[in-house]
């Protein structure tokens, strides 16, 4: 089993979605991002450079071009770069693609998948560090799928790109370089299922994206002091995986919910309602919530440092929930 960076199991998954289908096309450069793992794209020129276009930067017009093309019966993946860049392109996703199978009774879809970097990146400020994640999934007819692993990223590129319905594929960009033994052949992982990605038997942290790193890092400290932490990938926020994070909150009895939209109406506000409306009897605690506090985010390092939910903020945040 060869080992495969997130970028290059991106690009795998992409290949085998162009291999498999012929109306599949790309929309767009950097997919793999610009830095040292740029190289990856390579691979895609090579054997389907025929099949992509770099159209200029024109938000809007790409986002129509890509649900046109869907619904006139390609599959196009469209790659945005910086997530709140694709700001311009709201009304194509929310208006059109998100849309068009509901107001057509069923007679269109828009297989469209719209590619996109979100996060914190470090002096980015305030309009390149956005993760919007949160506001798409508050307009139906959206797939959203929030990569974490290498293994992951392959899988789930490869189901959005076989889905009849409009996804976006919204990734950490410092996760690009993230490595791990990724399989050769092809295969899909499917929407709405989440992981475990450490048993614990103290508190459950739910979490998503750059989340689940940082979350698996906290877990690391708080086993040096006693604690036992669980951490779980949600994968795919529409659809949400509700069975396993409400298993794993009753397992445990506690629950933190970590994510980088903001806190208010963001993603780990949503996780702690889903829980608390399924399982309260279950919890033991109140649930913690850690997300990014209501400012734009800073350029200045330290500043930038003290929005983000990191580590030492879900260390902080489980130690809390078992009133440590």
């Amino acid at each position: 089993m060869p080992q495969m960076n997130l970028a290059e199991a991106l690009i795998d998954g992409l290949i085998w979605s162009l291999r498999a289908d012929p109306r599949a096309t790309i929309i767009g450069r950097g997919i793999a991002g610009h830095g040292p793992e740029h190289a990856a794209e390579d691979r895609l020129k090579q054997e389907f450079g025929s099949r992509i276009i770099d159209p200029p930067t024109s938000e809007a017009a790409v986002a129509q071009l890509g649900t046109g093309a869907a619904m006139a019966g390609a599959r196009p993946f469209v790659h945005y770069g910086t997530a709140v860049f694709a700001y311009e392109a709201w009304n194509q996703f929310i208006n059109e693609a998100a849309n068009i199978h509901y107001m057509s009774n069923g007679q269109l879809s828009a297989p469209v998948t719209f590619h996109l970097f979100h996060g914190i990146r470090g002096g980015g400020g305030p309009q390149h560090s956005g993760s919007p994640y949160a506001m798409y999934a508050n307009n139906p007819g959206l797939e959203i799928v929030l990569p974490t692993s290498p293994r992951d990223a392959k899988g789930l590129m490869r189901s959005a790109m076989a889905s009849n319905n409009p996804t976006i594929v919204i990734q950490n960009a410092q996760l690009l370089g993230l490595t791990e033994d990724v399989p050769a052949e092809d295969y899909s992982i499917p929407f709405g299922k989440a992981v475990v990605k450490r048993d614990g038997r103290d508190v459950s942290v739910i979490a998503c994206s750059r989340s689940v790193i940082d979350a698996l890092e906290a877990a690391d400290i708080l086993e040096k002091e006693g604690l036992s932490v669980e951490v779980v990938d949600i994968r795919t926020l529409a659809p949400l995986d509700v069975d396993t994070i409400v298993a794993s909150v009753e397992k445990t009895g506690r629950m933190v919910a970590v994510d980088e939209t903001y806190e208010i109406c963001g993603v780990a506000s949503e996780l702690i309602a889903s829980v608390v409306t399924r399982a309260f009897s279950a919890l033991k605690t109140q649930p913690v919530r850690v997300g990014r506090p209501m400012t734009p985010v800073p350029f200045s390092p330290p500043l930038e440092a003290a929005v983000n939910p990191g580590t030492q903020k879900i260390v902080d945040a489980c130690r809390r929930a078992c009133k440590r």
